[in-house]
Formats: C-alpha cells, structure tokens, sequence
C-alpha cells in the first residue's frame, strides 16, 4: 500500500479514539461541542505525540541496527537521528494534511494562523532530536532501553493534553504537566490549526531556548560516549 499507510494509521488510531472516549464514555471537548470537535482536538494531539513518539521510540536502536557503519566505514553516526527525525515529520505532515481536509470539510474554512504550525512545532523538533542523540547512544550500552521507551510514550499518551485541554486538570496537577515538554506544542498547534490563535510567544520562546539546550546536551552526550560503541557492538 505504500505511502498509504501514513494516512491509515492515524485515521484508524483516531476512529478508535474517538468512538471509546465520546461515544462510550460521552466526552465532549472541554464540556461542549459535539464529537467532531472533539475528533479533530484528539487529532491534533495525536499528531503531535505520534511524532514525539515515533523518534524517541526508534532511537534506542538507531546504533544497534547499524554496526557497519560503526566498525567498517568512517560514517558520521550523529546523522542518523537526523534521518528519523525526517520521517517522523513526513508522516506529521501527511497527518495535517488529513486534519486540514477534514477540518474545511466539516467546518467550511481554515484558519490562516494554520501556517504558523513549524513554527509552533520548531521547539519540539530541537526537544526531540536531542532525546533522540542521547537515547542512541543510551540503547547501545543499556538495552533495556528500547523496552523502556515503548512503555513511556504510551504513559505520556494519557498524560498530555491528547483527549482533554489543559483547562480540564486539576489545580493541583497543572504544574506537573506544564513540565511535560508535549503540552504547550499540543496546545498552541490546537490554537494555529483550528482555533486561529497566534502562538504565545513567550511560551515559544522558552520551548525554543530549552530545545537548543537538549539538542545540544543530547549532541555532546552522543559525541562523548560514541568513542565506545565499537567496542560493545
């Protein structure tokens, strides 16, 4: 099916999402709104965290499924993140597009902060490939690592803002979640894509210095630590 199944995996994760959190237990987007609404919400955050997930998921192995370039060849290994990063944002695009046609088809028109959305999902990339340097490198010497990640990306499913806004958590918790790097992305690209809210810009600026910073401490981990893959591969 080729490139078909860029577009069958997300439709199907949301068809599967939708019907048990809105049909079953009758959720609607932040109390109102119907279950299109809620549909295209849920979208967005899969978008987000499946590309989040996607990287971080395949890093632990990125080293380990390609000795040769380890023992037999002068290969730049750092730019291996690079390529999963790529595919991992093709498939966020494909995604987009399928929500973008959705959502003008449902709702007549688009919003013209949605080309705003690299923008807004700049800082994640930087986030997410540093994971990605650091979690390569980690997978070579601990292999438990890869098993760990699985379980990982499905806990941070449930505890980002996927199935509910940030306005529906407790007082209480709001700070934990803020912490976690996925929600101000997921929010603002619910606001460019289908509110028409501009970014905030503060909010974007801090995920940008902090995702230079990862990027840059999971580049000088992998850097320091490459020395001895072909030693353990």
């Amino acid at each position: 099916m080729g490139l078909m199944w860029s577009l069958f995996h997300p439709i199907l994760m949301l068809a599967v999402y939708t019907f048990v959190f809105s049909v079953i237990f009758n959720a609607r987007w932040g109390g109102t709104g119907n279950r299109i609404e809620f549909a295209i919400m849920v979208f967005v955050g899969m978008i987000v965290h499946g590309f989040f997930a996607e990287c971080v998921s395949r890093a632990p192995g990125l080293i380990l499924g390609n000795p040769n370039f380890v023992k037999k060849v002068i290969f730049p290994l750092e730019v291996i993140p690079w390529t999963t990063l790529g595919v991992a944002l093709f498939h966020a695009g494909i995604s987009t597009l399928v929500l973008l046609a959705f959502s003008l088809l449902v709702r007549g028109e688009l919003p013209w902060t949605a080309f705003l959305l690299p923008v807004v999902l700049l800082p994640l990339a930087f986030i997410t490939l540093g994971s990605c340097w650091f979690l390569a490198s980690l997978g070579v010497y601990i292999r438990d690592v890869g098993q760990i990640m699985g379980i990982l990306t499905t806990v941070l499913l449930f505890l980002s803002p996927v199935f509910y806004p940030v306005t529906a958590l407790p007082p209480e918790f709001a700070i934990v979640f803020h912490i976690n790097p996925l929600t101000s992305p997921i929010e603002q690209a619910r606001g460019v894509l289908i509110l028409g809210h501009l970014p905030d810009w503060w909010s974007w600026t801090t995920s940008f210095v902090a995702g230079i910073a990862v990027a840059w401490a999971g580049l000088w981990w992998f850097q320091k630590t490459r020395r001895g893959f072909a030693d353990v591969l």
